[in-house]
């Protein structure tokens, strides 16, 4: 018999993140790993489980996800993306207290890319009048 499964996507500069949501212990695996030895830093691992915590659901799905490109920071923010996305799948009812606090809302900044002429996307050569 197939388990429910909840998908979503996450994005945030140029990290991309898979998620999967699972009934199970609560658990949350990323790219194979553990989630303490993925994102070693405690401020990274409240802003993934925080969706979770507002939906009061934390404990009651095992979280796997794929996360490429970016670094550790947009990643971070790449998985809550897409955890929050899922949560939607799993109950439309935790849509408004996710947008209430930014959860769906997918942060597009990104690096500007650079032109010629140029030495970055801005910043010019220096110049010498003689």
């Amino acid at each position: 018999m197939a388990v429910a499964q909840f998908w979503g996507t996450g994005r945030r500069k140029n990290a991309v993140a898979r998620v999967r949501l699972i009934p199970g212990s609560g658990k949350t695996v990323i790219n194979g790993r553990a989630f303490e030895d993925y994102f070693p830093v405690a401020t990274m691992r409240t802003i993934i489980e925080s969706p979770l915590k507002t939906a009061a659901v934390d404990g009651r799905f095992d979280v796997l996800v794929k996360v490429e490109g970016g670094g550790l920071s947009g990643q971070a923010g790449a998985v809550r993306h897409g955890i929050a996305r899922a949560l939607l799948a799993v109950d439309p009812n935790f849509r408004q207290p996710l947008k209430r606090l930014g959860f769906l809302k997918r942060d597009s900044r990104m690096k500007e890319r650079r032109k010629y002429g140029l030495k970055k996307a801005r910043k010019a050569p220096q110049f010498s009048k003689r």
